[in-house]
């Protein structure tokens, strides 16, 4: 082989190692992402309790710490003038994560809905915030996750 050919092979393999390790460090830094996410609200009846049950797949480069859910309504007059922060989410209860990976984990929010809270509840399209912790501490926040509608 060439002093050329070998000179420009061994430059390509550094510049790919260095994107490489550029790639992989980044990948660290990622904030949490929700995938997969479900939302599902049945109504209280005459014979049974209601339900809201929120599931997503949550991954981060450093392990899933935890995953804070509250469902709140879209017209809220509120939130319409205070939007969430993180700081008030943190203090929502958690939903229940299985790990599925080493940086995954498929988390369940679950409760039970009463008739006397359904008919205290606002009708119409609600949304799900998210507050997603990483091991290493790192927060991911969205106040809109997801919607559903109550009928």
């Amino acid at each position: 082989m060439s002093r050329r050919i070998i000179a420009g092979s061994a430059a390509a393999l550094v510049v790919l190692g260095g994107a490489g390790a550029f790639a992989l460090a980044h990948a660290d830094e990622q904030p949490s992402a929700l995938n997969n996410s479900t939302t599902r609200y049945t109504a209280p009846s005459a014979d049974r309790e209601g339900s809201f049950t929120f599931t997503t797949d949550v991954t981060a480069a450093s392990g899933v710490k935890s995953l804070k859910v509250l469902a709140w309504p879209a017209d809220s007059p509120v939130l319409a003038k205070k939007p969430l922060t993180q700081k008030e989410l943190a203090a929502v209860e958690s939903a229940t994560c299985k790990p599925t990976g080493d940086d995954t984990a498929h988390c369940t929010y679950k409760v039970t809905v009463t008739a006397a809270e359904a008919a205290e509840s606002a009708k119409g399209r609600w949304h799900v915030a998210t507050l997603a912790t990483a091991g290493n501490g790192d927060i991911s926040f969205n106040d809109k996750t997801a919607t559903f509608t109550v009928d």
